[in-house]
């Protein structure tokens, strides 16, 4: 071979590991940073890891928010229609947050499959819904309809 062309093919090559590598770093990087999205379905379905940071979003239920009275502690369900799941939160709820109305929480799962949330999310117009809790919870509504399971 050529020595010209062997220090071109020794550059191509040098070329591609090395945006082989910098594109793994930056994937293994971003990978802590993902937030996945679920239903209460999949997460008591086994679909969302218990020690990640994973939003769950839903109808929050009716008469479910309950407040602390000595701290900023609060507790609420919400659901895609199928099954329910406990939240809790430490911090002041958005302005728009209501019972019967959309949410997102971002947080983690504990063994009883209690959302432990660091951020709540409500929905920002009469009209609105996010359109993961509207695609998800017509998911959980097409299933459990199929299975027959309906745990509200």
């Amino acid at each position: 071979m050529h020595p010209v062309r062997a220090q071109r093919l020794q550059f191509i090559i040098f070329g591609l590991l090395a945006s082989s590598v910098a594109v793994g770093l930056i994937v293994y990087s971003l990978r802590q940073n993902i937030n996945y999205f679920y239903t209460p379905s999949e997460v008591y379905e086994g679909f969302a890891s218990q020690q990640t940071q994973i939003r769950v979003g839903g109808m929050v239920v009716d008469d479910s928010l309950k407040r602390s009275n000595d701290s900023l502690n609060v507790s609420f369900f919400i659901t895609d229609g199928v099954k329910k799941i406990q939240v809790r939160y430490h911090g002041i709820l958005p302005d728009l947050f209501s019972e019967g109305e959309a949410a997102i929480v971002t947080g983690t799962i504990d063994d009883q499959f209690v959302v432990e949330a660091n951020q709540v999310l409500a929905k920002h117009d009469e009209n609105y819904m996010p359109p993961e809790v509207a695609e998800g919870m017509r998911d959980a509504y097409i299933s459990g309809k199929r299975n027959g399971s309906y745990d509200y």
